[in-house]
């Protein structure tokens, strides 16, 4: 069966864009993995980075209505083979090559140079001979299975279903199977998935193509791309998926990701309203809203549930090895709270003095070397903040010297090429603001460092995640945490909690890496403990609040 995808036809209308789009679904068939579009202004030659067997290839795409591609294709393609460091450089293009081209290919083949060629030809046999489904690197888990089996169930018994499952877990695995199963049912259906982000949405149309045929088609709907068709599984921004609904567009089946973003009102909630009769579908990792709103309310209560501590004891979640930063309590502030009943904003402001990043540096240095392969994110306060911190690591160690620094004012582009850099271990260290939050899938990340206060449970949880997915050399996530705020400590001893319940000691014992949260001043986290008697509540507590803690007894 053909890949449809691959037709010269298909490519042909799609044009330079369309190209590049195929070729990148292709390559997922193919057995790469982080694949990477970087086409655009400053891309050097190259439109696609991708690695297969830990060797980057890189991909120049040339789209052609009619007519050969020359020499300056091939002269792009070795620029950028070059400047990405490539092991293997492959020409794309719907057409052919000219004579002046395959000349220009022969010369540098007599210097060891090799350069691949998939003109339109090889792309129509590819489209044939590939898998009908992406290879996957993994099976589904029993917990994945029996997750979409119980979504299954409450979309035909009440058209609504909602699934809750930490980073790491496979929330969007579970909604691609459900999908599956709906599109074997029902091959004609619309399918619809809507996120708030567009790079996320361009991540999840990618996650889409591992569980529907080489037959059926994506779309990309946002502001910048607008599908010729709306059939088979259109994947985009919800004010653009707006837009088409309003104006008679009717899907069969919705699924909400980061369903945390629906409210009572707005742009989802209009959505939702006004596709009524399809099956809907929520899924998300941290189901806390800072407006209080309940998205069960609309979803109705969740058909499946497993949080990270759950995951963590059951093995599908990376160990974590935690510590939490408390030398720079103030002790004065210590003793003189309960008689002064701080608000959360006047504890933080006094219990915390300033640390250095200088003494930061010394800590990570040391859980560096003590981390097999470290591949580390660092959670910064500010973009300014993020800048500085990698400027330093880069002249602190030589281990550090290409630490980059990444965040929302750098342009996709490079951000792409930055992650492909950090998967392929060339680029170490990555410090950053929020870009990790959501959408970022990094399993090779076994060290993280929090840099940054975050008053949201929500991203806290989000960021942890983000090095909690397993990989083979990962024996444990090892975080930093520099605390400076009361509600962060209120979480990590919520983990705490959470985690002990999963994993009781005699469980621990038996596990080759049981997780652990400590303080790395004891006796603080004692008081910390007692302290905080409710985490939930005083998790979301509001800056103005006044807290009310028991005497500090035994502290001199």
């Amino acid at each position: 069966m053909t890949g449809a995808f691959l037709s010269s036809e298909a490519l042909l209308a799609g044009g330079p864009s369309g190209l590049t789009h195929a070729i990148e679904r292709a390559l997922w068939h193919l057995g790469f993995n982080d694949v990477r579009v970087i086409d655009g202004a400053g891309d050097c030659g190259a439109d696609l980075l991708a690695v297969r067997g830990g060797e980057q290839w890189i991909f120049q795409c040339k789209w052609k209505a009619q007519g050969t591609v020359d020499r300056a294709g091939v002269d792009d393609l070795e620029r950028a083979r070059t400047r990405y460091r490539a092991d293997k450089s492959v020409l794309v293009t719907n057409t052919g090559l000219n004579r002046t081209a395959e000349e220009r290919r022969h010369a540098l083949s007599t210097v060891g140079i090799s350069t691949m060629v998939w003109n339109g030809a090889t792309l129509t046999e590819i489209g044939s001979r590939m898998a009908e489904h992406v290879p996957n690197q993994y099976n589904m888990r029993p917990y994945q299975t029996q997750a979409a089996d119980a979504i299954v169930k409450d979309l035909r018994k009440c058209g609504t279903a909602l699934l809750v499952l930490a980073t790491g877990l496979g929330k969007t695995v579970v909604g691609g199977e459900v999908i599956r199963r709906k599109l074997a049912e029902q091959p004609d259906a619309q399918i619809l998935v809507v996120a708030h982000m567009k790079d996320l949405v361009q991540q999840l149309e990618r996650a889409m193509w591992r569980h529907v045929g080489k037959t059926v088609p994506t779309r990309l709907l946002t502001g910048d791309a607008k599908p010729p068709a709306l059939d088979g599984v259109l994947v985009g921004t919800v004010e653009s998926v707006l837009g088409v609904v309003r104006a008679g567009y009717r899907p069969d089946f919705i699924m909400i990701d980061e369903t945390h973003h629906v409210a009572e009102t707005g742009r989802f909630a209009e959505l939702l309203d006004l596709c009524g009769d399809a099956d809907q579908l929520g899924v998300t990792a941290t189901p806390w809203r800072g407006d209080k709103f309940d998205i069960t309310s609309r979803f109705g209560y969740p058909s499946f549930t497993m949080g990270i501590a759950e995951g963590m004891a059951a093995g599908y979640l990376s160990a974590v090895d935690y510590r939490i930063y408390v030398d720079n309590i103030d002790w004065h502030v210590v003793k003189d709270a309960s008689v002064h009943g701080y608000s959360v904003k006047d504890l933080n402001r006094s219990l915390f003095l300033p640390q250095r990043d200088e003494e930061i540096v010394e800590h990570f240095r040391e859980a560096w070397r003590a981390t097999p392969n470290p591949r580390a994110i660092l959670f910064c306060q500010t973009i300014e903040h993020a800048e500085h911190v990698a400027r330093l690591l880069a002249t602190s160690d030589s281990a550090w010297e290409t630490a980059a620094f990444l965040h929302s004012d750098l342009p996709p582009q490079r951000r792409q090429v930055l992650l492909n850099e950090f998967r392929l271990g060339r680029v170490p260290v990555i410090t950053c603001v929020d870009v990790f939050n959501e959408g970022v899938d990094v399993p090779d990340v076994n060290l993280i460092a929090f840099l940054r206060v975050t008053h949201s449970r929500r991203i806290f949880v989000q960021q942890l995640g983000r090095g909690l997915r397993l990989s083979d050399d990962k024996q444990a996530l090892k975080v930093l945490d520099f605390v400076t705020d009361i509600r962060r400590v209120a979480a990590t001893l919520d983990l705490k909690r959470s985690l002990e319940a999963e994993e009781p000691e005699h469980l621990r014992v038996r596990l080759p890496h049981a997780s652990r949260i400590e303080f790395s001043d004891q006796t603080v986290g004692s008081l910390m403990d007692h302290w905080i008697r409710d985490a939930a509540d005083l998790e979301t507590a509001a800056d103005e609040v006044r807290l009310q803690f028991p005497a500090a007894r035994g502290i001199q």
